[in-house]
């Protein structure tokens, strides 16, 4: 990632409870900001320097309390008033604030843009160097009487942003922090195979699948920061919780922002590079006068050679069983790759079934070079980076039946009893090598709380929790291949009776619908004595159509069950790699592994 056209004059990372646990002034940028103003001819620059921490804290909890939360309502409300954010009746200015600093001698100044990212406990604060016109024009929206704004609008405040490219080098910048300080720093997964490799899948009939038991990914061959080794990357060597908070590792933080940002200016942001350069250096080996080293591979890699490829499909899925409803089924995937190969090789990789399969292919690696389709192939050629990457994404119609088709149904026999029946064909037209690792179906009740139920299924095991009941029918290790099966599962379940609380009437404004949404909702909620689980429920409630007793639970998505399974052995877009066909210039032995397991 690189941060072209940007510099950042400060960071900030505070708590929930407005204190700063990390903070990183730029002086060189600083200077440009009071030299940028004195070319205005005047030294407004000056007067407003970077703040010390405790004010941009005493700033930040100002806001909140001013707009609500943290991230402010983004629209005009009745609360409204003139300097205020939500003033700009902008939706942008909850992730781009402003900040009234305030001097203990008197008058004050304001920061911005200020680029809001909340990770985890924390808020991250990034403030880039933007030109005095443009901090002008924003001033003036502050002030300006009426609300709203076109998309045709000359000086709103999206044509501002719109000629600001640092704002979204500050929104990289603050990312990844945000993944440092959360240890969510991992690269994306390349499998490789013990065995054969026969290829595999991931599908979910809704997307939302989540499978805990995955394969062993390669190793990054890079040496590892200076971190307790049972830690997270960006966690403190303690696990222990202060507050509720989890600490994260400042030294870390602090040697990242060295390498990635020299001086407040974004060089590279990828963290595995900044980590490698840190502990293994430069390469020192001279290359060839007509290369040129690409950004994203900063040092050249030595040692084994090889190249690993890697597929990934999502299928999504809706299946209405119904004759004036048609199904809808789609397949997303990627694929990605990791090419451990010394100097700078480009290496060809031949697509072939693109219009059988329909595929589009939504986006590629900014280091892929992509011929035009002819036909029903199309070649990359690309010079790897370093590490893991994600070489395209890439969209198809699903052009086989899913794994899993049937019906599903649910009738109330009182307020709080239902009947529910599931009729289930797997793998029905599916022949080996595909072969069913996982299947369960979930029944979701958000707006009932599960007593019990009553029933056996044909086959596999079922548990429940408060909201919702689960039904195992393939578990991990014992697959199902080479046949298909039918499962039912037909039973009552029993709610607890409903109850209702009042709520706090003073969420029922206008203002705080809208903040509903907000992340730290919840806390703001809590402090004024009402519960947000009721708020919440209280507004869903009101906000839906009445129904008769027949389906009291078919309020508008809630009327559904999910279908979470994975398939390995094939895919069903139809998209093929042939490892084979892979070329590497200068040539180099280095064998090429092709692996379609997620």
């Amino acid at each position: 990632m690189s941060g072209g056209g940007c510099s950042i004059r400060a960071i900030w990372i505070l708590t929930p409870n407005d204190a700063v646990a990390f903070s990183r002034r730029f002086a060189v940028v600083e200077k440009r900001w009071r030299v940028a103003w004195e070319a205005e001819g005047v030294g407004k620059g000056a007067e407003m320097p970077l703040p010390a921490d405790y004010e941009v804290a005493a700033a930040f909890a100002n806001r909140r309390r001013r707009e609500g939360t943290a991230r402010g309502s983004g629209i005009r409300t009745n609360l409204s008033s003139v300097g205020l954010d939500s003033w700009v009746d902008d939706p942008i200015t909850r992730h781009i604030i402003s900040l009234q600093i305030d001097k203990e001698e008197g008058g004050g100044f304001m920061l911005w843009p200020v680029v809001l990212q909340k990770r985890g406990s924390y808020y991250v604060l990034v403030l880039p160097l933007v030109d005095p016109q443009s901090f002008k024009a924003f001033e003036s929206l502050l002030k300006r009487p009426d609300c709203g704004s076109s998309a045709k609008e000359n000086g709103n405040l999206s044509s501002i942003l719109l000629n600001l490219p640092c704002i979204t080098g500050a929104f990289m910048v603050a990312n990844v922090i945000g993944d440092i300080i959360t240890g969510d720093v991992a690269e994306p997964e390349v499998i490789v195979s013990s065995g054969p490799s026969v290829g595999g899948l991931l599908d979910s009939l809704t997307g939302s699948i989540g499978i805990t038991a995955r394969s062993k990914p390669s190793a990054a061959p890079v040496a590892a920061p200076v971190a307790s080794v049972s830690s997270p990357v960006g966690a403190a060597q303690s696990d222990s919780l202060k507050g509720g908070i989890r600490p994260f590792d400042k030294e870390l933080l602090r040697s990242f922002i060295i390498g990635a940002m020299p001086f407040g200016t974004p060089q590279d942001l990828n963290y595995g590079n900044v980590s490698s350069i840190r502990t293994t250096g430069y390469s020192a080996d001279p290359l060839p006068t007509d290369q040129k080293q690409p950004a994203w591979k900063p040092y050249l890699y030595k040692g084994r050679q090889r190249t690993l490829f890697s597929s990934l499909e999502t299928i999504n899925a809706a299946l209405y069983d119904r004759d004036d409803v048609p199904d809808f089924l789609s397949v997303s995937g990627q694929l990605t790759c990791r090419a451990e190969l010394e100097g700078l090789p480009d290496v060809s990789l031949p697509l072939t079934g693109l219009k059988t399969a329909r595929v589009e292919v939504s986006s590629f690696h900014h280091c892929v070079q992509a011929s035009e389709p002819t036909g029903n192939k199309q070649s990359l050629l690309f010079q790897p980076p370093l590490g893991n990457f994600v070489l395209m994404h890439y969209q198809a119609p699903c052009n086989i039946d899913p794994p899993v088709k049937g019906f599903y149904q649910l009738s109330m026999v009182s307020e709080n009893e239902g009947a529910f029946l599931f009729k289930l064909r797997l793998m029905e037209g599916y022949k080996s090598p595909f072969l069913m690792e996982f299947c369960m179906v979930t029944m979701p009740f958000p707006r009932r709380r599960v007593a019990s139920y009553d029933g056996n299924p044909s086959v596999g095991t079922v548990s429940m929790t408060e909201h919702l009941i689960e039904w195992r029918i393939v578990s991990s290790g014992r697959g199902l291949s080479g046949r298909s099966i039918e499962a039912t599962f037909s039973g009552t379940v029993r709610f607890h009776p409903r109850t209702t609380q009042r709520v706090n009437s003073s969420f029922r404004s206008a203002t705080t619908t809208a903040f509903a949404e907000d992340s730290d909702c919840e806390q703001d909620i809590t402090k004024n004595g009402a519960n947000l689980d009721d708020y919440l429920m209280e507004k869903m409630n009101k906000d839906l159509q009445a129904v008769d007793l027949e389906e009291p639970l078919s309020w508008q998505a809630y009327n559904y069950a999910k279908v979470s399974f994975k398939i390995v052995g094939g895919t069903l877009s139809g998209l093929i790699i042939d490892p084979r066909s892979v070329t590497i210039y200068p040539s180099v032995k280095a064998p090429v592994e092709y692996s379609m397991q997620p």
